[in-house]
C-alpha cells in the first residue's frame, strides 16, 4: 500500500508531510509517496534526521490513496490530522482551497 511520511512541525505543531528533497509541506498533495516498504523505511530514516535538527516530531508512515480527488489519506484519524483541527472549519487547513 503506498504511504507517506508525515509528522508534526516543531515550532507550530501543524502536521506536515516528507517531500521530495527532504523538506516538509503542509498539503498532503504535495507529499512523496513511497510505494513499498523499502522506500517507506528510506523515507522514515529521512525524517528521523529532520528530528535530530528539531524540525519536526512524532514521525510516521500514513497509508494513502490515489483518488479522483487526488492523494487521500486512508484512515479516518489521518484524514483529520491531514485537514487540520475539527473543532472550527474556519481555521486550519481544511478553511484554505486546495
Amino acid at each position: 500500500m503506498p504511504q507517506v511520511v508525515s509528522a508534526n512541525r516543531l515550532d507550530d505543531g501543524i502536521v506536515v508531510f516528507l517531500a521530495v528533497g527532504d523538506h516538509w509541506v503542509e498539503r498532503l498533495g504535495d507529499a512523496e509517496v513511497f510505494a513499498d516498504k523499502a522506500s517507506v523505511e528510506l523515507g522514515l530514516a529521512r525524517g528521523q534526521a529532520a528530528v535530530a535538527r528539531n524540525l519536526v516530531v512524532d514521525i510516521q508512515p500514513m497509508d494513502v490513496a490515489q483518488t479522483s480527488r487526488g492523494l487521500e489519506a486512508r484512515h479516518i484519524r489521518d484524514r483529520i490530522r491531514a485537514a487540520g483541527p475539527t473543532v472550527r472549519p474556519d481555521h486550519g487547513k481544511q478553511a484554505t482551497a486546495g
